[in-house]
């Protein structure tokens, strides 16, 4: 089905940039962080993706029409945003065709933001990020920096098919998911994934004003939280509290 999904440029794309993923998932944190990015570096929209497999849906930016899953670029990146939560039957297809994307515009890497659902979310001052990759050379490299590796579990969602497909395709990917609410969007946890992303990136991104609209955000994020919800019960999210088993 992914020649069902088309991706339509409006822009020239930059070649061999960082490319982030943000799209919507537990606690909205992907979606919060690459957004506060897109704006704090005042990046344009380059391209969207076109489908009948997503909703019959367009967004609407100061009168203008835009549809709700798009691409943004500047001179050294790329970063994908969906307004709408991208249903579970569209998911696979979707991801497949932004990965071929990715890798026929020489993207060096793919860096997906999401969530961590934590039960006891509302007693952790400062969440923790973990990570994954998709091969040992950056597993070493994001162990040498600090960061927290996964080492085991079930990963669910976009996040999930970003490494996959990228790993398939020896595309270099790296997933952050930081420890968040799974029902409530949680702009706490989008501010500590971008400050991880500055150690493993040039980006290096000032959260202040993202910790300062926090609750402007969780206000005008609820509806997109609800129906993100209902499709990450779909994709069977809650499986990643389960852990695989190794003999």
């Amino acid at each position: 089905m992914s020649q069902l999904v088309r991706i339509i440029e409006k822009k020239p794309i930059p070649t061999e940039a960082l490319m982030l993923h943000g799209l919507p998932d537990v606690g909205l944190v992907g979606l919060i962080a690459t957004s506060y990015i897109i704006s704090e570096l005042d990046l344009d929209e380059i391209a969207y993706v076109d489908s009948d497999l997503l909703p019959p849906v367009v967004v609407l930016h100061e009168g203008l029409p835009h549809a709700p899953l798009r691409i943004y670029g500047g001179k050294s990146i790329i970063a994908a945003i969906s307004e709408m939560a991208i249903p579970a039957a569209a998911i696979h297809p979707v991801m497949r065709k932004l990965t071929d994307w990715a890798q026929s515009k020489k993207v060096k890497m793919v860096l997906s933001i999401g969530g961590m659902p934590l039960e006891n979310r509302q007693d952790i001052k400062e969440p923790k990020v973990f990570c994954a990759a998709s091969n040992r050379d950056l597993l070493d490299m994001l162990d040498k920096k600090g960061l927290n590796i996964l080492k085991e579990g079930y990963m669910v969602g976009p996040q999930a098919l970003t490494m996959r497909y990228c790993a398939e395709r020896k595309l270099s990917a790296i997933v952050l998911l930081a420890q968040s609410f799974y029902n409530y969007p949680d702009p706490e946890a989008a501010a500590v994934a971008i400050e991880e992303l500055a150690k493993i990136t040039e980006l290096k991104i000032d959260v202040s004003k993202l910790l300062e609209k926090g609750e402007e955000i969780r206000l005008r994020a609820r509806d997109i939280m609800k129906r993100t919800q209902r499709e990450l019960t779909h994709m069977k999210k809650s499986r990643e509290y389960d852990l695989p088993l190794y003999v």
